[in-house]
């Protein structure tokens, strides 16, 4: 069941329709469970990065404490939910949905010439994004990975991309929103050893590549059967490195 609270209220119609007439803005999505959320600083940092660009103002130590309280007033007694944060021009909108279960089925998914306005951000210009999505799924495909004009690989839809070369992670390196958990996942595959690299990816490239998988926080790790018509079969070693990782990756206090 959906709850929505703006500013710690309930939100009046009038505040409803502005943001949804107007669009502006930016947000970050968590996954909570038993009240406790993963990357919950790099949330906060995303949340003051986007604030400064799309607002001007970084906000302030009492700004954050007032966030987290205005998070958790909007879970109630809830200890497992979806949580959007969302800022806009009337406040900061928190949505709370139901935890969303890690994905299992592989999917297949079709590039898309596409590159996101501001790609560093994560904010409320999703048109582009969705439409992509909704032609790659005309077309018979679960989703879109965009390919900029310089034929590097971007992100997904609503999610990173990592590839395996049969030795290491590959992450590829192009304008796109570094998502909180490819973040945490860099940090833990350092930590613990796993072996990764950043780096330019081509279209041209994939076919080079023997696993992919897409990363967001519904899964770190969800398996891409296939890029357009290039078919991906070892996934053993990659779905394999980006768990071992994620499994160490700390829950923190909201």
């Amino acid at each position: 069941m959906l709850h929505i609270e703006l500013n710690g209220q309930p939100p009046s119609a009038q505040a409803l329709a502005t943001i949804a007439v107007t669009n502006y803005g930016h947000f970050t999505s968590m996954q909570v469970r038993d009240g406790k959320v993963r990357g919950m600083a790099l949330h906060l940092a995303r949340l003051d990065d986007a604030n400064e660009k799309f607002f001007g103002d970084r906000g302030d130590v009492d700004d954050e404490l007032r966030l987290r309280s205005w998070i958790r007033h909007a879970l109630g007694d809830r200890s497992d939910a979806s949580v959007r944060v969302a800022y806009t021009d009337e406040g900061v909108l928190i949505s709370v949905s139901d935890p969303v279960e890690e994905p299992t089925t592989p999917i297949r998914v079709r590039t898309e010439l596409y590159e996101r306005p501001w790609p560093e951000q994560k904010h409320s210009a999703t048109m582009g994004l969705r439409y992509a999505q909704r032609t790659a799924r005309e077309a018979g495909y679960d989703d879109a990975l965009f390919i900029g004009p310089d034929a590097l690989v971007r992100e997904g839809s609503t999610w990173n991309v990592a590839f395996w070369d049969g030795g290491q992670v590959v992450l590829p390196m192009a304008p796109m929103l570094k998502g909180v958990t490819i973040v945490l996942l860099q940090i833990a595959m350092s930590m613990t050893g796993i072996p990764w690299t950043m780096r330019p990816v081509r279209r041209d490239d994939l076919p080079d590549l023997l696993a992919a998988a897409a990363v967001n926080s519904h899964s770190p790790a969800r398996r891409i059967a296939a890029v357009d018509d290039i078919v991906f079969d070892e996934h053993d070693q990659l779905t394999k490195a980006l768990h071992t990782a994620w499994d160490t990756v700390p829950w923190d206090d909201i």
